[in-house]
């Protein structure tokens, strides 16, 4: 199972589609230029392809060990696991405690390589970067002090502990207790689906969990979050005591087999003990510092995965010999028989286009945190809030049909474990579930994001996208070589896609019932399809100004080729898709639980 990061893809989305520049002129990253960041994608691609991706298939088939409470990991991760740390790829982005301090727009490519060649393992330190990030915003000092170095280290890692058996995705229906003693609390509780609960790559595990206080209003305005230790740690930084919590089992999981999910038990012996994270009641707010960082990195492991899953297919296609095409040989790789084409199209170019909207996410996210212009910061955050949901949900979406679409290339063989398309779709399967599913994400969106601003973030991320139809507009077909994009044509395309987004977005502020709630999962694929057409539109006109210039001209071409075939073969459904919004809300909610039994 072989992968190479798409270097050239990803400088080409940092420089002309996300303002590379911009983000290096901030003062927290003035000492990055893009000669140093492409040095740096080099470097991460080349482990992610020679020490991640051939441990893909290996762990997948390997599993994990269970004896008692002890994890352990497939032969090999380990090693894998300390050299990825001491190369300080684990938390890249906390300078302040160690970390590279990376701008968050390029540790997502990093993100997506490390995802993309080996989901399994990566998962670790996307949740240790979350927990960092948390401990780091609200935490106190001297608990920054205590657990940021040695999490951004790699020494320890961090979980995230929210769900139990009961609750699912409603958090207000937890029971975990926390209940005070002198300077520390005692948790007790169950945890499920718990990422990395339990594993021998580091000496300690920083569990962060959600729990109830003695006196905490019900529901969501009651939860708390603490440090709950695998091993308690000592004012001096060492380990001392084991704490009083335990894996009590592994899910036997459809995917990602390498990667422990744990069911975790706290305080079966008296109460396991935890520190509170700022203020009482505050932990779900708190948590969500987390959750955005896991959305985006689930979303930037849809891209991975479906770009890992293409580069097996495009590989199969070029040496798989069968049928003939007409005029041709008795035997012609598949790749020349136009259906294989229309495949490989659609990975390639949904995939290029998710890449570019989980990148401009990233981008935002870099502004909002560093700009020295607060209403620059405002803006930008209503940026990352509006896109989150939907690079989560549409990228994982689309690694799903993409890892799908890569068995149908391979035929027969790909249902065959040996060939790898296989572990992509078993992978991606969980990826448009944890952190929130596809229809979580959809009512955040219609919600949260669109409804109780009236539409202020959409109807900015419109006007960004029309500025985009103007300049290709505005765009001189002389200056670009032959057999370039028609101008006209892709500005109508992506003023098109700018007016959807308008129009379902006026749609949903203008109503007062279930309507928004039932149509928001075609309303959240309208904003990713259409997302997508402004992200190739823009790739479009940047490609055509290198081909005319002479500059990566094979990559250029084949952006403008991609741009194309996502306009003709991509962007239509979104036009089906507007109507299902706004007619076929109704007969969703028309529908009654006994006109499912019929047969029953």
């Amino acid at each position: 199972m072989t992968y190479t990061a798409p270097i050239e893809d990803m400088m080409f989305v940092l420089e002309e589609l996300c303002g590379l520049d911009d983000i290096t002129r901030l003062p927290a990253f003035a000492d990055l230029d893009p000669e140093t960041a492409r040095a740096i994608l080099q470097e991460a691609g080349k482990f992610a392809g020679e020490v991640l991706a051939p441990l893909n298939a290996a762990g997948d088939r390997a599993g994990l060990g269970f004896d008692q409470g002890r994890v352990t990991l497939p032969e090999g991760w380990a090693e894998a696991y300390h050299s990825m740390c001491e190369m300080g790829w684990n938390a890249p982005v906390a300078r302040d405690c160690g970390g590279m301090g990376l701008p968050a727009l390029v540790n997502s490519a990093v993100q997506e390589m490390f995802s993309g060649a080996n989901t399994a393992f990566q998962l670790c330190s996307m949740l240790t970067q979350g927990a960092v990030e948390a401990i780091d915003l609200y935490a106190s000092q001297a608990q920054k002090a205590l657990y940021l170095p040695k999490l951004v280290s790699g020494q320890w890692s961090g979980t995230m502990n929210l769900t139990e058996p009961q609750a699912g995705s409603d958090l207000g229906a937890i029971r975990t207790r926390a209940v005070p003693e002198g300077d520390h609390y005692r948790v007790s509780g169950q945890k499920i689906f718990i990422t990395y609960g339990a594993h021998d790559m580091t000496e300690n595990i920083i569990h962060l969990v959600l729990a109830r206080l003695p006196d905490a209003p019900a529901g969501t305005k009651g939860i708390s979050m603490f440090i709950v230790p695998k091993r308690l740690v000592n004012a001096d930084g060492t380990l001392g005591a084991a704490n009083d919590l335990r894996c009590v089992s592994l899910e036997h999981k459809m995917g990602i087999h390498a990667s422990p999910t744990a069911t975790m038990s706290f305080g079966d012996a008296g109460g396991a003990i935890g520190y509170l994270v700022g203020a009482p009641n505050q932990g779900l707010h708190y948590m969500f510092a987390m959750m955005n960082n896991a959305r985006l990195g689930v979303g930037l492991q849809g891209v991975g995965i479906a770009e890992h899953a293409t580069q097996g297919a495009v590989a199969f296609a070029l040496e798989r010999r069968q049928g003939r095409v007409p005029q041709g040989a008795s035997s012609t790789a598949i790749i020349s028989h136009p259906d294989i084409r229309r495949m490989l199209g659609l990975m390639r170019a949904r995939t290029e286009a998710a890449r570019v909207l989980a990148y401009r996410a990233a981008r935002s996210l870099d502004l909002a945190r560093h700009s020295d212009d607060a209403r620059q910061q405002h803006w930008h955050q209503q940026r990352v809030d509006l896109l989150i949901p939907v690079v989560k949900a549409w990228s994982t979406e689309l690694s799903l049909s993409t890892a799908s679409l890569g068995v149908q290339v391979h035929g027969g063989m790909g249902y065959i474990e040996e060939t790898g398309a296989a572990q992509h779709l078993r992978d991606a399967r969980i990826t448009s579930i944890y952190e929130g599913t596809t229809g979580i994400q959809a009512l955040d969106l219609v919600g949260r994001k669109i409804a109780l601003d009236k539409g202020a973030a959409a109807f900015a991320l419109v006007a960004d996208m029309r500025a985009s139809a103007a300049r290709l507009e505005r765009a001189n077909p002389e200056q670009a070589a032959p057999g370039g994009p028609d101008w006209a044509r892709l500005a109508a395309q992506v003023n098109e896609a700018a007016a959807l987004v308008e129009e379902v977005t006026q749609w949903i502020i203008g109503q007062n019932g279930q309507e928004p709630q039932a149509s928001a999962c075609a309303v959240l694929e309208l904003f990713g399809l259409c997302l997508g057409a402004w992200a190739m539109g823009d790739a479009a006109y940047h490609a055509a100004k290198r081909l005319a210039a002479g500059r990566q001209t094979a990559h250029a071409r084949a952006k403008l080729a991609m741009a194309d075939f996502y306009m003709a073969q991509c962007f239509p459904m979104a036009r089906a898709l507007r109507r299902m919004v706004e007619d076929g809300a109704a007969s969703i909610l028309a529908l009654e639980p006994e006109d499912f039994a019929i047969g029953a």
